[in-house]
C-alpha cells in the first residue's frame, strides 16, 4: 500500500474486489483487531477527532463531532438500535470516487463502518448504495458475507463483547436520497423528502432511533486513523484538514480519472494529472467541488483544494470532484445543463425549489436558444440572492443548484449578455459549432 495513496493503493487497476483471505494478507482487518481488543469507544472517538477527518460527502463537517451526538448506551430514550448508515448513494454531476471504493476495496468500507459502529454505539450498520452501482452492491455483499463468516461481523465480534450487524441496501434512485434525512425516509419506505431539523438524527434517526449517516470516502478513512495514527492521517495533508482525498477530475481533460492525493493538492496540479486540458489546450474555468459548486478561474487553480480554502475563495469543495472547460466550452451552457439537472430531481418539498428551479431551468435553455430577453438576467440574479442563502429550503439542493449559477452570473456576466444580444451562443459559433 503506497503511503500517499491509503484507500486506493491496494485497488486493482480492473476493480477486482480482493477476497478476505488477500484482503488479511495485505494487513486488512488489522486495524478492527487493534480498535477492538486494545481501544475503548470513546478513545477510538478521539483518536478520529485527533486526526480532523472531516467528511468526504460533500459538507466538510468534522466526523468526530458528529459522532460525540450519538448517545451512550442506557441514554438513549427507549429499546432499540443505534445505527450507522453508510451513504453510497452517489449521484454528484462528476462524481464517481464512491464507486471506486465500493466496488475495489469493499473490506476496507467495511473495516471503517465496524469502527465507526463501534465508536459510535451502533449495532446495525446499512450500506445505502446508489441502485445503478450493481457491481458495487455485489461486491459489497460478497465482502459483508466474507466478514460474517470470519467473526468480524455478528456477535461477540473478535471476543471484544461488540455486537453488530451490517447489511446493503440499494438506493432508489434519486439523487436527494443522497441528503441523509431523505435517505432515512427512504430507508423507513417512505418518499424520499428531508425532514425539518431539529430532531438530528442523532437524537431521533431511523425508525427513531439514534442514527449516524457518513459518505463512504470518510468511513474508508477510519481503519487508517485507527491503524497508524492520528498524526500520520494528519501529516498525508498539505494543510490543516487531515489526510488525502481522491479526487476526481473530469470534463475537458485529456485523461478523466480519480486521483488520490494529499488534501491541499491543487487544481492545476490534478489537471495535470489528468493529462492536461483538452479541446483548445486553455482553461477556462473549472468547478473544484461537482455539478453544485461554484466556478473558479484559471487564477484560483492553485490554490490548495479543501473546504477552507476553496470557501475563501468562493466556491465549494463538495465531493471534490472536478470538472473542467477548456476556452471553446461556454459555462451557460454547462449551468443550464446542471439546472435541468437539478430541477429533475428536486423532491418537490419546497416551494423555491420545486417551482424556482423548473422556472430557472426555462430561462436557461431559453438563452441557449438564443431566445433570451434582458430582464430574464435581473430574473436570475434575484432568484439566487432569494433562494440560495441556506436556510431557505429543507436541504441545500437549491442553494447548489444556485451555486453555480450564482458564480456564473458574477465572473461571467459578459456571456450571459451577448447571448441575449446575440440571439445565440457566441462560443459556441467562434468554435464553429451549430447554434440555435
Amino acid at each position: 500500500m503506497s503511503a500517499e495513496q491509503p484507500l486506493t493503493g491496494r485497488a486493482r487497476p480492473d476493480r477486482r474486489p480482493h477476497t478476505l483471505k488477500e484482503w488479511r494478507k495485505l494487513g486488512g482487518y488489522d486495524a478492527v483487531e487493534r480498535g477492538l481488543k486494545t481501544m475503548t469507544p470513546e478513545e477510538v472517538l478521539d483518536t478520529v477527532a485527533a486526526a480532523n477527518l472531516n467528511g468526504r460527502g460533500g459538507a466538510g463537517f468534522p466526523a468526530a463531532t458528529k459522532w460525540r451526538f450519538m448517545p451512550k448506551p442506557g441514554d438513549a430514550p427507549g429499546d432499540g438500535p443505534s445505527y450507522f448508515i453508510v451513504n453510497g448513494d452517489e449521484m454528484e454531476p462528476g462524481a464517481f470516487k464512491d464507486r471506486i471504493l465500493l466496488e475495489a476495496v469493499p473490506h476496507q468500507l467495511i473495516e471503517g463502518a465496524i469502527l465507526a459502529a463501534y465508536a459510535t454505539y451502533s449495532s446495525e450498520i446499512i450500506v445505502l448504495i446508489r441502485d445503478a452501482y450493481r457491481d458495487a452492491i455485489a461486491n459489497m455483499t460478497r465482502a459483508i458475507a466474507e466478514a460474517e463468516k470470519a467473526g468480524y461481523l455478528g456477535k461477540n465480534v473478535l471476543g471484544s463483547g461488540f455486537d453488530v450487524k451490517m447489511w446493503v441496501h440499494p438506493s432508489a434512485g434519486r439523487y436527494i436520497v443522497g441528503e441523509e434525512t431523505a435517505l432515512i425516509e427512504a430507508l423507513e419506505g417512505k418518499r424520499a423528502v428531508p425532514r425539518k431539523r431539529p430532531p438530528f438524527p442523532a437524537q431521533s434517526g431511523l425508525w427513531g432511533r439514534p442514527t449516524t449517516v457518513n459518505n463512504v470516502e470518510t468511513v474508508s478513512c477510519v481503519s487508517h486513523i485507527v491503524g497508524n495514527g492520528a498524526q500520520w492521517f494528519r501529516a498525508l495533508s498539505r494543510t490543516e484538514e487531515g489526510g488525502t482525498k481522491v479526487f476526481g477530475v473530469s470534463g475537458r481533460v485529456n485523461k478523466p480519472q480519480i486521483i488520490e492525493a494529499p488534501m491541499g493538492t491543487t487544481a492545476a496540479e490534478l489537471i495535470e494529472r489528468a493529462g492536461g486540458v483538452s479541446g483548445t489546450g486553455v482553461l477556462r474555468c473549472f468547478q473544484p467541488g461537482g455539478g453544485a459548486s461554484g466556478f473558479l478561474e484559471p487564477a484560483e487553480a492553485d490554490i490548495p483544494l479543501d473546504f477552507g480554502h476553496v470557501a475563501k475563495a468562493g466556491s465549494m469543495f463538495g465531493t471534490g470532484t472536478m470538472i473542467v472547460l477548456d476556452e471553446s466550452a461556454c459555462p451557460v451552457g454547462v449551468i443550464a445543463r446542471h439546472i435541468a439537472f437539478y430541477a429533475r430531481e428536486s423532491c418537490g418539498w419546497c416551494t423555491p425549489c420545486r417551482d424556482g428551479l423548473p422556472w430557472v431551468a426555462q430561462i436557461m435553455a431559453r438563452l441557449e436558444r438564443g431566445e433570451g430577453r434582458m430582464e430574464d438576467l435581473q430574473v436570475l440574479r434575484d432568484t439566487v440572492e432569494i433562494a440560495g442563502p441556506r436556510g431557505r429550503t429543507f436541504c441545500d439542493l437549491m442553494g447548489g443548484a444556485m451555486s453555480p449559477l450564482g458564480t456564473g452570473l458574477a465572473r461571467f456576466g459578459d456571456l450571459f449578455e451577448a447571448h441575449v444580444r446575440e440571439g445565440c451562443c457566441p462560443i459556441a459559433r467562434d468554435y464553429g459549432r451549430a447554434v440555435a
